[in-house]
């Protein structure tokens, strides 16, 4: 071992790394509370807890302490004992006001001098304390060992977990009091707000035809029935809302007494059996209109299943809806957005070809798991971001991104083992990075027995049939998540995926045309232009796939059918197919390597 310098000594002791879950949208909005509170934990720790337990204050983190302990059982003491503290605190303060702790321990090898302490394991506590959700503490394995299981703590293992900026995976595990309680008793987290909320203003009549008295509401139903049918927006509940009709002064009291995000709201007008409809969409926190438009359509017609009038109203909405909250999300700090804002964002930005924005979604969704540890949703959006990242050759290392997105399903099936989502990624990862098509129809078939009307499941095990050469049911199955889902915002990525299902199935006109329609809305989805360069080569359409070939080009330089099929999931399970594909590239010039 290296000799240190006179003013440096080596120790080993138990560190507890402690923050404050959402310091800074708290202190937002209530910063003077906030510091109160906080100088009252301090306090308690300086003078009651560490004193007990045998510990001190290393240093302050701005919104959280780093501690030493002489022993491990000393240190988890602590921790109960200041979870404890800051439950009692939070009697009485509104739940948006609520302080809630994470730690993290760790026996940790450290270099101290007179002002600070120093090494790898000092940061690698900090990373530990992440995995800790509102009211936990989270120990690796190195400090569990020296506890009694029972006796000082009860232990929950988390298995092998990957750490920001940590190459190789730790053990960690999750403690508790000792007792028959659960280790964090449900509801003790903090729940997400993963959805804005939307408010239907039943839509005022201006008109005298008899009959069509009621057709305003009438109307509103029906686009509630549709916007309810999506999982981006809460809808609230026309009886709630219809008290505010005709009342345009009312943004402020639909905000407050609601919780609205968004207002939609509108005239209608008749004529015989013509209507036309007004309509406009406001968000309530700035008051501004960022929707509007005037739709024409027949009365009879209104309550259709496929009718053009609600479809265009609940795109519009939508895509405006999306439109705001992936405004904000690129032009605000994390830490100030929104839930849902944050979960919209992340979403948009994954599938997009920007490597920046593809790596702001990222932190986006790891901003989301650190407000709320063990929610299922934003862990299992990780695992299909690591999923895409493996998959579209963006990946330095293929094999530890499959590794993290496997890790991912885990952590939401652990918290929700009947979360479609979290199924549904979990058939992604095993199909795409593991090529284990058993595991994978599993947790599809789980997906969907959990909903189903999971437009996503149904549209991703369409593509697992695609990659097994089996276009009948690629087709079918894809087909089926497009009706379920007519107007997502993220429609040409079911869009790119048809066409792949089309081309499996010999559809290749077909599978060009929506091609096309996909690449309208996105214009350089690397995917829709491979799934295109195919359906033109298989229909004879050379000349048009040689085009499409130098499209691809320039979004993917050096694009060869060896990386191609090396990145292909059917190539084992249906490796005549995929050889079908390799042939079908080579015929248009595309180099083999």
């Amino acid at each position: 071992m290296i000799e240190l310098p006179a003013n440096l000594t080596r120790s080993t002791k138990v560190l507890l790394v402690m923050d404050v879950v959402e310091s800074v949208r708290i202190m937002e909005q209530d910063q003077d509370g906030f510091v109160r509170r906080w100088q009252q934990l301090v306090e308690e720790a300086e003078q009651n807890v560490l004193p007990r337990h045998g510990g001190r204050i290393v240093k302050s983190l701005g919104d959280g302490l780093m501690l030493e302990f002489a022993s491990a059982q000393g240190c988890v003491k602590a921790a109960f004992d200041l979870h404890s503290f800051t439950r009692q605190a939070n009697r009485g303060v509104k739940p948006e006001h609520q302080m809630h702790l994470r730690m993290g321990g760790h026996l940790a090898s450290f270099v101290t001098d007179q002002h600070d302490i120093y090494g790898t394991d000092v940061n690698l506590t900090s990373r530990v304390s992440t995995l800790a959700g509102p009211g936990e503490t989270v120990v690796t394995a190195d400090m569990r060992d020296q506890l009694a299981p029972v006796l000082d703590a009860d232990v929950e293992d988390l298995g092998e977990c990957h750490l920001k900026h940590v190459k190789e995976p730790i053990r960690a595990y999750r403690v508790g009091p000792p007792g028959d309680a659960p280790i964090v008793p449900p509801g003790n987290a903090v729940e997400l707000n993963l959805r804005p909320t939307i408010a239907v203003i039943p839509f005022a009549m201006r008109s005298n035809e008899l009959g069509h008295e009621l057709l305003g509401e009438a109307l509103a139903d029906e686009v509630i029935a549709a916007l309810s049918r999506t999982s981006e927006l809460h809808v609230i509940s026309r009886l709630s809302t219809t008290v505010f009709r005709d009342r345009r002064e009312a943004i402020e009291d639909i905000k407050t007494h609601l919780g609205a995000t968004y207002i939609l709201s509108g005239t209608c007008r008749s004529a015989g059996t013509q209507l036309a409809l007004f309509v406009e969409l406001i968000d309530t926190k700035t008051g501004h209109i960022l929707w509007a438009d005037s739709l024409k359509g027949e009365v009879h017609g209104l309550f259709a299943a496929d009718d053009e009038l609600i479809a265009r109203v609940v795109g519009g909405i939508s895509g405006s809806v999306m439109s705001q909250e992936l405004q904000l999300a690129r032009s605000q700090a994390l830490p100030t957005l929104n839930d849902y804002t944050l979960l919209l964002g992340a979403v948009a930005l994954m599938h997009r070809t920007s490597l920046i924005e593809f790596d702001r979604s990222r932190k986006m969704l790891e901003h989301l798991v650190e407000r709320g540890r063990r929610h299922p949703i934003p862990h299992a959006w990780l695992a299909k971001w690591h999923v895409l990242r493996a998959s579209q050759g963006w990946s330095e290392d293929p094999k530890s991104d499959a590794a993290k997105a496997r890790d991912f399903t885990k952590r939401a099936l652990d918290s929700d083992p009947d979360c479609s989502l979290a199924l549904t990624i979990d058939g992604m990862v095993h199909t795409n990075l593991f090529h284990d098509f058993g595991l994978a129809e599993t947790s599809y078939e789980r997906a969907l027995s959990a909903n189903p009307n999971d437009s996503l499941a149904w549209l991703l095990k369409g593509m697992f049939h695609a990659f097994k050469g089996e276009g009948g049911q690629a087709y079918a199955h894809v087909n089926k998540a497009n009706v379920l889902s007519p107007l997502d915002p993220l429609k040409y990525f079911y869009e790119s995926l048809t066409v792949s299902a089309l081309v499996c199935d010999g559809r290749y006109d077909e599978a060009i045309a929506v091609a096309r329609s996909s690449l309208r809305h996105n214009t350089t989805h690397a995917s829709t232009y491979r799934a295109l360069m195919l359906a033109q080569s298989f229909a004879g359409k050379l000349e048009d796939a040689r085009e499409t070939r130098m499209k691809l080009e320039r979004i993917e330089p050096g694009f060869t059918v060896q990386k191609f099929l090396a990145r292909y999931p059917g190539r084992e399970i249906a490796p005549a197919y995929a050889r079908t594909l390799g042939d079908a590239l080579a015929r248009i010039g595309v180099p083999f390597n």
